[in-house]
């Protein structure tokens, strides 16, 4: 395998909304350059990119899958990531460790949320993007009200590179303005195409284009700026060197137009990227934190220690265990020792590989910029930082989107709980947006994704390669017991029934204080009544009352209990009759203080289309929510709102079918509030229900 320089590498994501053609595009670039001899298929699962079981059987891309190919002499490092909104974290973990994004919009369907989406992930990372209007074969593709919508959405310096001529099923004549040529392809597959003058009527056309374009590359270099003023153009030779510098600074957003499942327009975007695209080394210096100090430091791409950041984990019954890897400096190679300074161990790299699916291509040695996979690595994870002994730094992690739909689950089978925990730490190894809490208080494991179709995926694969059998429930709510008034009691606990007795008596009053004080106990004790010995023995009672409830079982909160007088018995009295007088005296005490259930509340954002506006906040009203406010957000409205947790069970389905799929939502705790008194009297009867079952 040849040595690439980082001057010769590009790095780039290939990303978009579900169903653009993402990875298709891949397979025709794979294909051209010579990677493969045909064109795989989604129908057919045969694409190098979709590899995976739940891939085949979907017929979705589920997981990002790095490639690599050659072309003119410079090596491609592309990732394809999914483009369905459930498996957002895998694409955002993309874009973080590549140097530019080329972003699909599908031809008839135009900007989508998703297309939004993965464009501000992408800017958040300040990577220089390229459009690609993909599937211009199909049936009513509508080039120009797309152009139009790129240009609203991301900006007016949005600019055609190329023109469809013929767009819809047939397609096969692209204009390419940057050479003012027409080029038309066989429709074999094959990617062949011939190059030949400009139609009379496009000349026009074409030709205020190509003046246009060498205004955006004076634009973005002040030599040629001065250059353009002084002469009103610029030579073919000084608008090519003008090009690099202009995507860096995104001074334009080049836009292409393919048909990916014919190979139509694929060798163009390539040519682009070799010769114009962003490598390594346009981010030769990206900031970390030094690993003892925490202070902000650069991490240079020609320092000669290494820097390498693992970016994904895969477990695959055909790939074995994978870590893959960005060499931020220095270069790594085969039976390297790297510190890992985010555990603090040492890790020796094995053997290391170039992925193309499922496919491994063994080398021995990765340089600056490069991006490869390694075999599993003894303690080292998904984002942590390996580094020589004399550069320790942590790169930062990636912050991806909160996972806001819950499921419950529960073993078949006796005995297939630990199995079941290895392989629920498993999948959130491979994918961190997927998230497990096994919950002590409601005694429950619920699951946290990014959408039904994402936890759906994550159940088959734990059963499927942990070889257990789950069942799925409705997560518990944790509500809260508490009371809005006074109460006392006195409460005596006697026990006699053969041998040693019991016996304990606890006066106590209770008080509810300020929303989340948490629960108070003092003692008030004054006189001889009772030995101080046992307020410790009052007070677990106490707690133990609140940890399991009063009214439902929920846990009590907002509380203060004072145990002020009681009396004992010179042999019977002891720890546990203390404790259950307490526990006793304390649950008399909350009935008759006004008790109250209270819900969690949920601060909610939700990011709709303004024609959904109408529809989306009559749903958010009946399930309890209250509008908190609204914002513009480019072409989408963004609403603020707040709605109990019970209320937004799958809320993410509900928004998506009611948006087209265009709506995307985030969930935050906020605080506690009374449940409504019909609803408290409902959670009181079903948790008493519930309390049976399990008994």
């Amino acid at each position: 395998m040849k040595d690439y320089a980082s001057t010769d590498i590009r790095n780039f994501a290939i990303v978009g909304h579900g169903g653009s053609g993402k990875t298709m595009l891949s397979e025709a670039m794979l294909s051209k350059s010579g990677e493969i001899n045909r064109l795989g298929t989604i129908e057919s699962g045969s694409t190098v990119s979709d590899y995976h079981h739940d891939e085949h059987e979907r017929q979705i891309s589920i997981h990002s899958s790095p490639l690599h190919l050659e072309w003119d002499n410079v090596k491609f490092n592309l990732i394809d990531t999914p483009g369905y909104l459930d498996f957002i974290g895998e694409t955002i973990s993309s874009l973080a460790v590549v140097d530019a994004a080329v972003i699909v919009v599908h031809a008839v369907n135009g900007i989508e949320v998703g297309t939004e989406q993965v464009w501000n992930y992408a800017s958040n990372y300040g990577l220089p993007k390229i459009l690609v209007i993909n599937g211009l074969d199909r049936e009513h593709t509508e080039f120009d009200k797309i152009l139009e919508q790129a240009k609203n959405n991301f900006g007016s310096n949005v600019f055609p590179l190329q023109l469809p001529v013929n767009a819809g099923p047939g397609f096969n004549q692209i204009i390419d303005v940057l050479r003012s040529e027409l080029i038309t392809y066989t429709t074999d597959g094959s990617g062949k195409f011939s190059e030949s003058e400009l139609p009379e009527e496009w000349k026009n056309k074409v030709k205020t284009l190509h003046e246009e374009l060498i205004e955006y590359v004076a634009e973005s270099d002040d030599t040629l700026l001065e250059k353009f003023f002084e002469e009103g153009s610029l030579s073919e030779e000084e608008m090519r060197k003008g090009l690099h510098h202009a995507i860096q600074n995104q001074v334009f957003i080049p836009l292409f137009c393919t048909a990916a499942t014919q190979n139509i327009g694929a060798a163009r975007v390539m040519d682009f990227i070799s010769k114009y695209g962003s490598s390594p080394s346009d981010r030769a210096s990206i900031e970390a934190e030094n690993a003892d100090s925490n202070e902000k430091v650069d991490v240079e791409l020609d320092a000669s220690e290494p820097v390498v950041h693992i970016f994904k984990t895969i477990s695959e019954a055909h790939v074995g265990e994978l870590s893959f890897f960005r060499v931020y400096s220095g270069s790594v190679s085969t039976g390297l020792d790297l510190h890992n300074t985010t555990r603090g161990n040492t890790e020796r790299f094995g053997q290391m590989f170039l992925m193309n699916g499922k496919e491994r291509t063994s080398v021995t040695k990765l340089n600056a910029g490069d991006i490869g996979a390694v075999v599993k690595l003894k303690d080292t994870h998904t984002g942590n930082t390996l580094t020589g002994p004399n550069n320790k730094v942590k790169l930062s992690s990636v912050e991806l989107p909160t996972s806001n739909i819950h499921l419950g689950i529960k073993s078949k089978s006796k005995g297939d709980e630990e199995k079941i925990a290895m392989g629920l730490a498993t999948l959130h190894e491979e994918d961190s947006t997927f998230i497990y809490n096994v919950d002590p208080e409601l005694h429950q494991t619920v699951l946290s994704g990014q959408g039904e179709l994402h936890l759906q995926v994550s159940i088959d694969r734990l059963k499927r390669k942990f070889n257990v059998d789950v069942e799925t429930f409705k997560p518990k709510i944790p509500y809260r017991e508490t009371i809005k008034g006074n109460g006392s009691s006195k409460y005596r606990h006697k026990k006699q029934s053969g041998g040693a007795g019991q016996f304990a008596e606890v006066w106590m009053r209770i008080e509810s204080k300020k929303r989340g004080d948490g629960v108070e106990f003092i003692h008030s004790l004054v006189g001889q009544n009772v030995d101080r010995v046992f307020v410790p023995s009052v007070e677990k009672g106490v707690m133990a009352a609140c940890t399991e409830g009063v009214l439902a079982g929920y846990r009590v909160v907002d509380v203060k209990a004072d145990f002020y007088d009681g009396k004992q018995h010179p042999v019977d009295s002891k720890d546990i009759a203390f404790q259950m007088a307490g526990k006793q005296a304390f649950r008399d005490a909350f009935l008759q203080a006004q008790p109250c259930l209270l819900e969690p509340i949920l601060n909610i954002e939700i990011k709709v289309p303004e024609e959904f506006m109408g529809d989306v906040m009559g749903d958010m009203s009946s399930r309890r929510g209250k509008i908190m406010g609204m914002d513009a957000e480019g072409a989408f409205q963004l609403i603020k709102a707040q709605a109990p947790q019970s209320e937004m069970y799958h809320y993410s389905t509900t928004l998506r079918s009611l948006t087209g799929g265009r709506g995307i939502h985030s969930e935050k705790f906020s605080h506690y509030e009374e449940v409504p008194r019909d609803m408290e009297a409902k959670v009181i009867a079903e948790s008493k229900t519930d309390q049976e079952e399990e008994s």
